[in-house]
């Protein structure tokens, strides 16, 4: 399922996007200000942002930028009152992909959502399930299950260790890891060091034991067939 994360502080706005794009099979998490939406976009798979300018604590073009900083990847979509084009050129030049003037079409709105997703690989309906000893990824409903229960993973966990599912057995270095998650500017070794052994902890019996991941030190990571 495609999930799209909504920053909007008109909460008749926010229902509007639910209703919508549950039509499409979309499931939308909704944020009322920067904060949540940050907080959302870390702790959840996001597909696609769509997101307004006036927020309550956070200017949206500043907000655009620092989600840019970390993720040089993820479609964002504006959707916003201000019609300006310097202010349209600001949102493009910041990082966005899409910008859409209020008040704006859902039927248009959708179609730029799924135009985004095809051109960033991402589809509603995939066959795509992985399996690798007692570990499956779902790849349609972006969930991971262990001995068929299913665990919760931050956003980053999770696409860390799709990462290394891509090509099980292969060494990827550090900076292949971070250039896939969080992008060329992306963070350093030791942040990817934490979300590391948050995996181990949640994934393999012993964290002190290496069962599916395999470090090597200063070099990278692998994870090993089953």
């Amino acid at each position: 399922m495609v999930n799209i994360l909504i920053i909007e502080d008109d909460k008749a706005i926010s229902n509007l996007y639910r209703i919508a794009f549950k039509l499409d099979g979309y499931k939308t998490l909704i944020a009322n200000n920067a904060l949540e939406g940050i907080n959302l976009l870390i702790t959840n798979i996001v597909d696609i942002i769509i997101m307004d300018l006036g927020l309550p604590d956070l200017d949206g073009i500043k907000l655009l930028k620092d989600i840019r900083e970390n993720n040089e990847t993820i479609p964002i979509i504006i959707v916003s009152a201000r019609s300006n084009e310097e202010e349209k050129v600001a949102c493009l030049d910041g990082g966005a992909n899409d910008y859409v003037t209020k008040p704006f079409s859902t039927v248009e709105l959708a179609a730029r959502v799924r135009s985004l997703l095809r051109f960033n690989g991402v589809k509603n309906q995939t066959e795509s399930v992985f399996i690798n000893g007692k570990l499956k990824i779902d790849y349609v409903s972006h969930t991971v299950y262990v001995d068929e229960k299913e665990i919760h993973l931050t956003n980053y966990e999770y696409k860390i260790l799709c990462v290394l599912a891509q090509n099980v057995g292969k060494t990827f270095t550090h900076n292949y890891i971070i250039e896939k998650v969080w992008g060329k500017d992306g963070n350093d070794s030791g942040t990817l060091r934490v979300f590391m052994a948050g995996l181990r902890r949640k994934i393999e019996k012993d964290f002190f034991k290496e069962e599916l991941f395999r470090t090597y030190v200063g070099i990278g990571y692998r994870m090993i067939r089953l």
